[in-house]
């Protein structure tokens, strides 16, 4: 077969470009990309210009200064546990002061400004506390949380602690189930009062008064048995405290203190009642049936108590009768009607003295 059957049989293949619709021939051809390395406009063929190189003038001191070294001061010096040698001279260590050389007394806290710079501190202390500031304030509180903790302690350590002030009060009753609760209570209001207690005795009224005419003049005559008896002035206020029993409706009974609080220089006399403790009407009648029917004071009472009666019957003292019976001991009803008392006392006074 010729080279020219060979032609025939196998044409030759299109060119890209005769073949329509080419996908290769509608791309554009490629741009050239951006460049951002600068380039000078110098020839790098010629050599940079030489930069011209100014002198330096050195100024050589006068002196030269010396050198100093720097020393390392550790905090804990290289000496420690080594024995100090003492600064003081042979002559000056064989020397000793001489009593009579010592100052003859240490110096005021007013006079330390004269000595020690910057004492005008102590000047400003003492002022801040005299005068009521914020440090006496301080110190009250702290006063007042050492006598919380002391008294917490030891209770009995609070008559002690505000015992004292300007008021003076005297019980009329050596009996501590009156004098306590009456000094706890004008202790309370007062801040700091002097209470004592002075037996007294009442011989108008029955033993058992009844009713609040019969406790009151019973009180008024402890009190006269108080002031005759003793050097007290009209000017000390004394206190009377009088149990007495009080038919509320008929046979309910109560038993019931009377508190009286007589000041004759001042026009002051006050009378307040405590909480009351019911009575059976069995311990009344037990009363009345052990009372003679001579007995001298017959219509002011009976001649048996009702805490006697009581405290036999329930097996208690017969000051501690109220407490077994109801809960409520007579001394915490005394406390509550005393606190009373020291109020309205309180308040007459700061009366008083407005109007002098």
């Amino acid at each position: 077969m010729s080279g020219s059957d060979k032609k025939s049989k196998f044409p030759e293949a299109p060119t890209p470009a005769a073949i329509p619709g080419n996908l290769l021939s509608s791309v554009a051809p490629p741009t050239q990309l951006p460049n951002f390395v600068t380039t000078s406009d110098t020839n790098p063929n010629v050599p940079p210009a030489p930069v011209p190189i100014q002198p330096v003038l050195v100024q050589k001191s006068a002196e030269p200064r010396p050198q100093i070294e720097e020393s390392f001061s550790p905090a804990i010096p290289l000496s420690k546990g080594e024995p100090l040698i003492s600064i003081r001279s042979p002559e000056d260590s064989q020397t000793t002061q001489s009593p009579e050389s010592l100052p003859a007394s240490t110096p005021d806290v007013d006079q330390i400004g004269d000595i020690m710079p910057g004492s005008g501190l102590f000047t400003w202390v003492k002022g801040a506390v005299s005068t009521g500031g914020i440090l006496h304030r301080v110190a009250e509180k702290a006063k007042s949380s050492v006598d919380s903790m002391i008294t917490t302690l030891d209770p009995q350590m609070k008559e002690y602690l505000r015992s004292g002030g300007d008021l003076y009060i005297v019980v009329a009753s050596d009996k501590d189930v009156k004098v306590s609760p009456i000094r706890e209570a004008f202790q309370t209001v007062f801040g700091k009062a002097t209470v004592v207690g002075v037996p007294a005795q009442s011989n108008v009224t029955a033993e058992q008064p009844i009713g609040y005419a019969a406790a009151y003049a019973a009180a008024k005559q402890r009190i006269a048995h108080i002031r005759s008896n003793s050097e007290l002035t009209n000017n000390v206020p004394v206190v009377a405290v009088e149990g007495f029993l009080h038919e509320a409706v008929s046979d309910k009974w109560n038993d019931l203190s009377l508190l009286v609080l007589s000041q004759p220089s001042l026009g002051i006399e006050l009378q307040v009642q405590s909480q009351g403790a019911g009575v059976p009407t069995a311990a009344v009648a037990a009363a009345r049936a052990g009372t003679p029917e001579d007995y001298q004071h017959h219509q002011t009472g009976f001649s048996v108590t009702i805490g006697s009666i009581m405290a036999a019957s329930l097996q208690v003292p017969h000051t501690q009768w109220q407490e077994a019976a109801t809960g409520v001991s007579r001394r915490e009803t005394i406390l509550l009607a005393a606190k009373s008392l020291a109020g309205s006392y309180k308040r007459l006074l700061a009366v008083s003295a407005a109007e002098t």
